[in-house]
């Protein structure tokens, strides 16, 4: 029975069902495996108030302008929905007074109608996005909290002496995520840039900025073979590495 509640226990089922990401056969062996065992419970509890310390530390807010531009929309919705209503009524009582009104209102609807499609449009947009970045802090608190995760020191060479990172390996999960702590000053012309060399392609993982959070993860493609470097490319990140200006090497 022991060996059943850990096996349990080595699976992600209980930070799936914490995040609703259970199916309906999973929910139902969580919520039995936490009726039927103490030390069930006891890791579930412990989950739900480390996920939501975690949640609440790096809580993702919505752009602004995204938020203020779907009120906006939803506020014009509605002004448009009204003055549809009034006009309906009046071409129903001067229908045979007013018989062009007809196609008026039809253009009315039309761009109501195109205006509740933009605004459902970004608001889809929205959801996908904070689902996404949902599933990555799904992946950052797995890495951070599991067990079977490796820590790696990153040290910068000598062009970069003052490069520190850490990089979280997970094997089992198949996850990787490096925290870069320090980086030294650059240039106004040049800035780093991570990559990652997956099955003998190099993949651009993007610019890394110097007021980046210190606590922020960035995460590496896996594979057991992979390698990831950090360079020096001009401002604003290039298209492939420049070999001869790899200042720290990331292998997991």
């Amino acid at each position: 029975m022991k060996d059943k509640i850990r096996i349990f226990l080595d699976t992600d089922l209980l930070e799936k069902y914490l995040l609703g990401a259970t199916t309906i056969e999973e929910s139902n062996q969580v919520e039995r495996y936490i009726a039927m065992h103490p030390e069930v419970r006891k890791t579930y509890d412990e989950l739900q108030e480390n996920l939501e310390a975690y949640a609440k530390l790096h809580a993702i807010k919505a752009p602004d302008y995204l938020k203020n531009t779907i009120q906006a929309r939803i506020k014009n919705e509605r002004k448009s929905r009204s003055k549809f209503f009034k006009y309906a009524i009046a071409a129903s009582i001067t229908a045979f007074i007013l018989a062009g009104s007809s196609y008026f209102l039809y253009n009315q609807n039309q761009n109501l109608q195109q205006e509740n499609t933009i605004v459902t449009n970004k608001i889809k947009d929205l959801e996908q996005d904070m689902k996404v970045q949902l599933e990555d802090l799904r992946n950052q608190y797995i890495v951070l909290n599991n067990p079977n995760t490796k820590k790696y020191s990153v040290m910068g060479n000598k062009k970069a002496k003052e490069l520190k990172a850490v990089a979280y390996i997970n094997p089992v999960k198949k996850l990787s995520y490096i925290n870069v702590r320090n980086l030294p000053q650059l240039p106004e012309n040049q800035c780093f840039q991570m990559w990652a060399e997956v099955n003998g392609k190099m993949v651009n993982l993007g610019v890394i900025k110097q007021f980046d959070d210190k606590e922020k993860l960035f995460a590496l493609p896996y594979d057991k073979d992979a390698v990831g470097y950090i360079t020096i490319e001009p401002q604003g990140g290039n298209s492939t590495p420049t070999v001869q200006n790899i200042v720290a090497n990331i292998k997991y």
